[in-house]
């Protein structure tokens, strides 16, 4: 199991990628952005692709062989609230649909669905969707 240290870096790593959108990026060149060597970005890239995140597929680039990895798409388990930023937000009053402040555009937000999603599947957590928790 990775320590700390390396959870954060796959998540950085994670990140990267899902920021590429569809076309992903080249482990190769995500490599030396993160100043890693081949060994340790190719140990990250196949725990992220194990965990069902990312999606690893060959390519020849420059006469080289390499992987594109690209993000794969997730849904959210929206009844996971714990440490939800909204709690303690100092915007709660004017936040809202159409407001000046809006959870559709909020940052800090998104940074907290998608860094959960990522831990829930991280760890391999079984997700209920929010339509079978309403018919329980």
């Amino acid at each position: 199991m990775p320590s700390k240290k390396g959870e954060d870096l796959e998540y950085k790593v994670f990140r990267m990628i899902k920021d590429r959108g569809d076309k992903g990026i080249l482990q190769s060149q995500l490599w030396k952005r993160i100043n890693a060597t081949s060994r340790e970005g190719s140990r990250i890239s196949l725990r992220l692709e194990r965990a069902g995140l990312i999606e690893r597929r060959r390519e020849l680039h420059e006469g080289k062989w390499t992987y594109r990895l690209i993000a794969k798409k997730r849904s959210v388990n929206p009844l996971s609230i714990l440490d939800l930023p909204c709690a303690f937000c100092p915007n709660q009053d004017k936040c809202g649909l159409g407001g000046p402040v809006s959870p559709a555009t909020c940052p800090l937000l998104a940074q907290w669905v998608e860094k959960t999603a990522y831990e829930t599947v991280r760890r391999g957590k079984v997700k209920v969707s929010l339509d079978e928790k309403l018919e329980a």
